[in-house]
């Protein structure tokens, strides 16, 4: 691992403000709530980066499928519900997401080390800020705590900023800085001692 924690550089995906028709999320959200074309939109504006994010933490292109159906039917269902915040639009998706993944797990869990197994699968060559180390630390993730292992996620591989991060675990900006802290701390110790826990 780097000598520091700000050695981890978020893998940041780009923004999407608006689509080919200039409207963003804010509008589209809006229109949304009378106009399933609008949501449609939305969808197709944000399905890639839910996707890619139910497949790393899950490691199944399977589930990540169907967690990903089910975050934008949950969506599409509680849209009315919606309040916009700093984060806007997309951290909401991912708690509704890392909802969906949490409940498979429980629902699933025969251990707790399967409820606990929200690892992280090796992504291609180049797509991540950890290739160097990455098999340690995809071993090491499952070691940590939950809350770690979603914290690390969100930032360094959904590539959420702090304020999204914040967004999307309810919680505020200095809470993710200081659950990110302790979680890099603690999956540096993980990735030196073997992955043991």
């Amino acid at each position: 691992m780097p000598a520091d924690d700000q050695g981890l550089r978020p893998a940041r995906p780009p923004q999407v403000a608006a689509g080919l028709d200039g409207e963003d999320d804010r509008a589209l959200v809006a229109r949304a709530r009378h106009d399933p074309d609008a949501f449609a939109t939305l969808y197709r504006r944000h399905v890639e980066r839910i996707h890619a994010f139910a497949w790393r933490r899950s490691g199944s292109r399977e589930l990540a499928e169907d967690v990903t159906a089910a975050t934008f039917e949950r969506a599409w269902q509680r849209l009315d519900t919606f309040e916009w915040r700093g984060g806007g639009f997309t951290p909401w998706l991912y708690r509704i997401a890392a909802n969906e993944l949490a409940g498979h797990y429980r629902k699933r869990a025969t251990s707790d080390r399967a409820h606990r197994n929200l690892f992280l699968v090796e992504p291609p060559a180049g797509e991540s800020p950890l290739d160097d180390e990455w098999p340690a630390v995809r071993l090491a993730l499952d070691g940590i705590l939950p809350r770690y292992q979603e914290v690390i996620t969100l930032r360094y591989l959904a590539g959420l900023s702090a304020e999204e991060a914040a967004e999307a675990l309810n919680t505020s900006k200095p809470v993710v800085a200081v659950t990110l802290h302790r979680a890099l701390r603690a999956l540096r110790r993980a990735v030196e001692a073997g992955g043991e826990r």
